[in-house]
């Protein structure tokens, strides 16, 4: 029997204490510090942490831009949320499992984050540039079942060049577009797409 996935998770009470938000947040320190104290966060079943709301899963959400393009793509049938099957996205990442390397208690689990989000993105899509990785806000939406289980920390990378390869089947129609552009397929756009591109002009500006 395949052994169950095990994800990255804060009790949703350290988000409470460090002070609940709905949308972004651009004070990332403040929270960051909180999240990644030693002994907060934590691996659990997927399963169970995808029907108990009182807690967040952790997801790195990662931008990708170059010359005021964004990168998107839409979400295939492989998609390992069914419930964005289909939608537009302008993030790149995923749930945060256990490795070797990754131990929880540790003098800089905030480091080892880092670490993960970036095999995380390897394993999604290939990026032929070089890059800065800046976290540019907090994204909390318990506004539907999905965002209410896990918590978004989004990152910036700044891309040299447009040069971005899918490896994921489930990454289709992948462009560089504009936010002109991504504005006119609104409609299509995931929650915390729509949400990101709300607040291009912060990020960019913090970036």
């Amino acid at each position: 029997m395949a052994q169950e996935e095990q994800v990255l998770v804060i009790e949703r009470k350290v988000l409470e204490t460090a002070g609940m938000f709905q949308g972004l947040m651009f004070d990332v320190e403040r929270y960051l510090d909180q999240i990644f104290l030693p002994g907060v966060p934590r691996y659990m079943p997927r399963s169970q942490a995808e029907d108990d709301p009182n807690y967040k899963q952790i997801i790195p959400y990662v931008l990708m831009t170059h010359d005021e393009t964004y990168l998107s793509y839409v979400r295939g049938k492989r998609s390992g949320e069914g419930r964005l099957v289909g939608n537009r996205s302008m993030g790149i990442g995923g749930h945060i499992n256990p490795t070797d390397d990754m131990p929880l208690f540790c003098d800089n689990f905030k480091e080892s984050y880092l670490e993960a989000v970036q095999r995380e993105v390897e394993e999604e899509v290939t990026v032929e540039s070089d890059h800065t990785d800046q976290v540019v806000a907090l994204l909390n939406d318990d506004s539907n079942a999905v965002g209410q289980v896990h918590l978004g920390i989004v990152h910036c990378w700044f891309l040299e060049a447009p040069k971005v390869t899918k490896k994921e089947q489930m990454i289709t129609q992948m462009s560089f577009m504009s936010a002109a552009q991504l504005q006119a397929e609104r409609d299509s756009l995931e929650t915390w797409s729509r949400l990101c591109l709300d607040g291009l002009e912060e990020m960019s500006y913090k970036g």
